[in-house]
């Protein structure tokens, strides 16, 4: 039987969970929490704040990684902790809410930005499949040619930061002062409210590290590349969009941020003129590009895993003798993912992603306490500071998915219901 092929090391580890999580959304998303903060210090601690849960996070995954070095990552966390079924409803909702909707509405944003930088008389939805479509081809290729064009994506986003970083201080002439005084007070209810309300989309913007861990079975050294690719992988966001963010307050000021919808665009205009708009549409073509290629690479390989334990249809477990990439799982990916993207729902569908994916977090952080009951033998990697770093990322999932029911309950409704269609679907293929 035809294996997958352990190929990838050290740097691939980094560039996907990089990859994971840098989208549009740096490049779009500060306005919202101007619009809630109104002090660029307390703007900067937000999203530093948002940094350490995400390293938080990276740290309980690094050591998870360690202990269970197994194929689908996060997948077999869940499995080995608590039951199949958990892990069978991770993914189950990976693949018909979180991942797929996801991939279509990151689809049509490419599209929409690709169009407008090159003219071309079609239609998003016609770029959106063609892109689903080749990237879907590129991995049935093999995982060294999915993780080569994702390296390759991710070192173009990294430019373009970069590129961004360096006009916003080398073009300004008079910034913007960063260090102001607070004028709200900081112990009020009124601030506690918006500082909740900033974290959420600062949560999203640093969320998606975690789907690394779905490429163990083909990393060389799982337990060494996995752990280090995710804390030099997630140091490297936060360096990237704490720089972002200072860019911005220094070229817009916290009141120019909050009243734009395109801070990147903005900041760029500022600092370079007409063409500024130009290099941010070009930036948000290739971070979603990338994202894109990094979803594509790495959840099918949970479907693969789900297949493998006779929990899905058995020829999702197929792997090509000639490039040992699972290739029915990656073009089932990309079908559902076209078929999404064409039918328009994928903006609902998002809605339904939040609370469904936070619980999941919530759970595998929660599994590495069942892991150290079990074995308290030193695995190579321990997280800083456990139990009370994990209890406290563990709290902190469990605040945003209430936040978000209380915000969205419709969409949190509608997002458990087609988790809960999973059930049936567990047990049918249990008993098969």
């Amino acid at each position: 039987m035809t294996k997958l092929a352990r190929q990838l090391g050290l740097f691939d580890a980094t560039m996907i969970v990089m990859g994971g999580i840098i989208g549009s959304g740096i490049f779009i998303n500060p306005y919202l929490v101007a619009r809630q903060l109104h002090a660029p210090l307390l703007i900067i601690a937000a999203w530093a704040l948002g940094g350490f849960v995400a390293l938080s996070g990276g740290f309980i995954w690094a050591e998870l990684a360690a202990r269970h070095p197994e194929l689908g990552g996060q997948y077999a966390y869940l499995r080995e902790a608590f039951h199949p079924s958990v892990a069978f409803l991770y993914g189950w909702a990976l693949l018909l809410v979180i991942q797929t909707g996801g991939m279509a509405a990151v689809a049509v944003t490419f599209a929409r930005y690709f169009l407008e930088l090159t003219g071309l008389p079609l239609a998003d939805s016609v770029i959106a499949v063609l892109v689903l479509a080749i990237l879907t081809l590129i991995n049935c290729l093999g995982v060294r040619a999915g993780s080569s064009t994702q390296n390759l994506l991710m070192s173009l986003k990294i430019a373009a930061i970069g590129a961004l970083v360096t006009c916003g201080f080398a073009f300004i002439p008079r910034p913007h002062a960063v260090i102001t005084p607070v004028a709200e007070p900081l112990l009020s209810m009124d601030m506690v409210r918006a500082c909740g309300a900033a974290l959420t989309p600062i949560a999203f913007s640093y969320g998606g590290w975690q789907t690394a861990s779905f490429m163990s079975a083909e990393l060389r050294d799982p337990r060494r590349d996995l752990t280090r690719g995710l804390l030099l992988g997630v140091l490297g966001v936060v360096t990237l969009y704490l720089s972002v963010n200072l860019v911005y307050l220094r070229v817009l000021g916290p009141a120019g941020l909050a009243a734009t919808t395109t801070p990147a665009s903005s900041a760029m205009q500022s600092a370079i003129g007409p063409a500024g708009a130009a290099f941010t549409a070009a930036a948000i073509a290739i971070s979603t590009l990338g994202f894109l290629s990094q979803g594509m690479l790495t959840a099918p390989r949970v479907y693969f895993a789900m297949a493998e334990d006779g929990l899905f249809f058995r020829a999702i477990a197929w792997v090509s003798p000639r490039t040992h990439a699972p290739a029915a799982a990656i073009a089932l990916q990309g079908v559902l993912a076209v078929v999404i993207a064409l039918s328009g729902r994928y903006e609902q569908i998002l809605n339904y992603v939040i609370s469904c994916d936070f619980i999941f977090f919530g759970l595998t952080a929660a599994a590495l306490f069942v892991f150290r009951r079990r074995n308290r033998e030193h695995t190579g990697y321990l997280v800083p500071g456990h139990p009370f770093t994990t209890a406290l990322f563990t709290a902190s999932c469990a605040l945003i998915v209430a936040g978000t029911v209380y915000s969205y309950p419709k969409e949190s409704l509608a997002g458990w219901l087609i988790l809960a269609s999973g059930i049936p679907a567990y047990l049918f293929w249990r008993k098969r």
